[in-house]
């Protein structure tokens, strides 16, 4: 599989931005009341995400390690403004539907997330489908949610009717509750084909993990998601031993601290004296 590919299927399937990574709740719990909601904000953020990747990726030698974030900031604000503008000239409706969560794109944890881990150390046409593949892993994680929600709770999916006239919609699913119970069900329907996969021997290790890879204990060395410097010359990746572990049969004896501990410092009282003083004051008293 190219890398372009592999970007797309990552952020599809592999690291689904909603489904196996948990990322994006607000919009994703509070704008799926429908599939066309759903629809819409997924593609809003995903063309936020691949622009912003794009931009980020080619500034990415540019951008001081230090104030990164600040950066990636303006960046992704000047992309959600330019939507939100077009949106309202275009599609009023959904501009109105979709409501504040337009503008709180900004601080979407998937956005500034793929920014720092990926495209910030990645080349142009890679950050460009990695964007592209979790933009769209997010918009169909939105669209599913809110053709369940809309499918039960008004018996129609992206307006058109589906269930028949003797269904009774069940209201709740297109309320806030609603949400979180086909998020749960979904959740728990991953979990349970996981579970499936480790019993029959398949590794499952990928499903509802969001990394393949452990990190820290990880020998290829030449991986992209190890640590990063950012204050490096060429913002490139950079590969950091883990120090070595230090067995306590390995120190020396003379390491070994022989010092004594200090005793405890007492503090006397002058009670018993000050009790004297008034016996002897109350005994001249009474002469």
């Amino acid at each position: 599989m190219n890398k372009a590919g592999e970007r797309l299927y990552n952020g599809l399937i592999k690291e689904n931005p909603t489904f196996v990574l948990m990322l994006g709740m607000c919009p994703t719990l509070a704008v799926t009341t429908s599939a066309m909601n759903g629809l819409g904000m997924g593609l809003t953020t995903a063309a936020v995400l691949a622009m912003s990747n794009l931009i980020i990726s080619l500034l990415r030698k540019v951008i001081p390690g230090k104030v990164r974030i600040p950066a990636f900031i303006v960046i992704i604000a000047s992309f959600v403004t330019v939507l939100q503008l077009l949106l309202e000239a275009y599609l009023p409706d959904l501009n109105k539907a979709l409501g504040v969560y337009i503008p709180l794109i900004v601080v979407n944890c998937i956005i500034l997330g793929r920014a720092e881990s990926y495209a910030y150390s990645n080349p142009p046409i890679p950050s460009l489908f990695d964007g592209v593949g979790m933009g769209l892993g997010f918009t169909f994680a939105l669209t599913c949610i809110g053709a369940v929600r809309e499918l039960l709770g008004a018996g129609e999916v992206f307006g058109y009717r589906i269930m028949p006239d003797s269904f009774t919609p069940i209201g709740i699913f297109v309320l806030a509750p609603g949400a979180f119970f086909v998020l749960a069900a979904l959740t728990a329907f991953q979990n349970y084909l996981k579970i499936t996969k480790e019993r029959v021997g398949k590794d499952a290790g990928k499903i509802q993990s969001g990394c393949s890879e452990d990190c820290m204990n990880c020998g290829n060395k030449g991986c992209s998601r190890r640590f990063y410097d950012p204050d490096a010359e060429d913002h490139g990746w950079e590969t950091l031993e883990k120090p070595a572990e230090i067995k306590a049969s390995e120190i020396k004896a003379s390491d070994k601290c022989t010092e004594e501990p200090a005793p405890k410092k007492t503090i006397e009282t002058e009670e018993p004296v000050i009790q004297d003083l008034i016996f002897i004051d109350l005994k001249k008293g009474g002469k």
